[in-house]
């Protein structure tokens, strides 16, 4: 059964493989399940009941991108959306000041749209009409953006204001740590041992706890209280139906909406590309296999995590780390959401996986991505320029759409400054109108 659902032997993996593999994912990405409801709470939503939301709507969507699309990509509540969300759109400090219940309408909203835009087919075409050096240049881009949030949230490098960024403290224990999995990782990587990703994460997770319990440091991960646990609250079902007229009523309605469409829209392109060409997905015409499957999954996504009252649900750039420990096919994603269902009554289990743990697998997926750099056209300047806007502006920004976005207008700037405007097709001149409007309404 699993074999014709999944097509294992065809994308040349196993059962076992795709376990280990989603469990791996999962491992990337446990830490939105504690991350996203500190965020979302800024705006006075229930820290427990967002946590439920933020759990559910990630399996439910993960589950429906490997059954749809069997693609190997698990989805949850997006970073950097749920700040817009929190930050900007809604509470106390928000630009725009709405209710958390009327941010949740814009989220359905937008959802909504991409539903729409999913079904008509305009958003196979404008991934489909992204140049493939470009679909190159953000693949490895996003591995660049996923191994600077691993050294920064290792603690390996830190903010600084004479220099912006800055070498962490290596003597602390956390940090130490994290370079100790880092290590380990890269060794067992050499090594070609399967899942090399996944074994580091446990290596890592158990000298971790080791030395917790030796006294060493804080910050290092413990062992839990208890294993199981049943205290948690129901998600906010449809609350967003009470934030419509709110929402409609503010003059900065479309503004909102566009914003998470953009958002979304252009990280949801960016990881499912980066995915789409590490394992064989693309095409010599640089086209997706399943693309529009994998897009109505997402969308799907962000209508469920609106509806159970969290921000955009999104395909997530750390399912890298799932492909890496050789996950192919939709049963990774499929296991993921299982596993996201389990967390409700495991999360004790879970606080062990720290940043420090992730940060290494997260650093060893962005290698591993960064290696597409090798099919750019480097010797053609205006390709070579966008390529290169477009990865440095994604780590300098800490935005995959942002990256993107400057790097399309980098990209069309320079074919009409070497004659080869007629290689603009014309969905990426609609694009590039889009980009800069977007820029100036931010």
């Amino acid at each position: 059964m699993l074999e014709k659902l999944f097509k294992l032997k065809e994308k040349n993996t196993t059962v076992k493989t795709e376990i280990i593999a989603g469990l791996t994912t999962f491992l990337a990405m446990a830490y939105i399940l504690f991350v996203n409801p500190d965020i979302l709470s800024a705006t006075g939503m229930s820290f427990q009941s967002v946590f439920l939301a933020t759990a559910i709507s990630s399996g439910i969507a993960s589950i429906i991108m490997g059954l749809l699309a069997n693609y190997p990509v698990a989805l949850a509540p997006g970073m950097g959306v749920n700040a817009l969300f929190a930050f900007t759109v809604c509470g106390p400090i928000g630009v725009f000041g709405l209710s958390w219940q009327a941010g949740l309408a814009a989220v359905f909203v937008s959802g909504i749209v991409f539903l729409l835009i999913s079904v008509t087919g305009i958003r196979k075409i404008i991934i489909n009409s992204i140049p493939k050096n470009m679909k190159l240049a953000i693949g490895a881009g996003i591995g660049f953006f996923i191994a600077f949030i691993g050294f920064k949230n290792a603690g390996i490098i830190v903010a600084s204001e004479a220099t912006f960024v800055a070498l962490g403290n290596l003597k602390d224990p956390t940090v130490l740590l994290a370079v100790f999995g880092l290590l380990i990782t890269l060794i067992l990587l050499t090594k070609k041992i399967k899942a090399a990703v996944f074994w580091g994460l446990v290596i890592t997770a158990v000298v971790g706890v080791g030395m917790g319990l030796m006294g060493m440091g804080a910050g290092l991960p413990t062992l839990p209280t208890s294993i199981v646990s049943f205290d948690f609250e129901m998600p906010t079902l449809m609350a967003f139906t009470s934030g419509f007229s709110e929402l409609f009523q503010s003059p900065a309605v479309i503004v909102i909406i566009f914003s998470f469409l953009f958002v979304d829209f252009f990280d949801t392109a960016g990881t499912l590309v980066a995915v789409g060409n590490d394992i064989g997905l693309v095409n010599e015409k640089g086209e997706m296999e399943n693309i529009e499957r994998a897009l109505l999954a997402d969308s799907v996504g962000t209508i469920v995590g609106a509806t159970l009252g969290t921000s955009t649900v999104t395909s997530f750039v750390e399912s890298g780390s799932g492909v890496a420990a050789g996950g192919r096919t939709g049963l990774t994603a499929c296991v993921t959401g299982l596993l996201f269902f389990l967390s409700i009554f495991f999360s004790p289990l879970l606080s062990v996986v720290t940043s420090a743990i992730t940060a290494p697998a997260l650093i060893t997926v962005g290698i591993l991505m960064v290696q597409q750099v090798r099919d750019i056209e480097w010797t053609d300047v205006a390709v070579a320029a966008a390529a290169f806007v477009t990865m440095i502006m994604m780590v300098l920004t800490y935005s995959i759409s942002d990256g993107i976005a400057i790097g399309f207008i980098i990209y069309t700037i320079g074919c009409i400054g070497s004659g080869k405007y007629k290689d603009v097709q014309p969905i990426v001149w609609i694009l590039d109108l889009i980009f800069i409007i977007y820029f100036i309404s931010k």
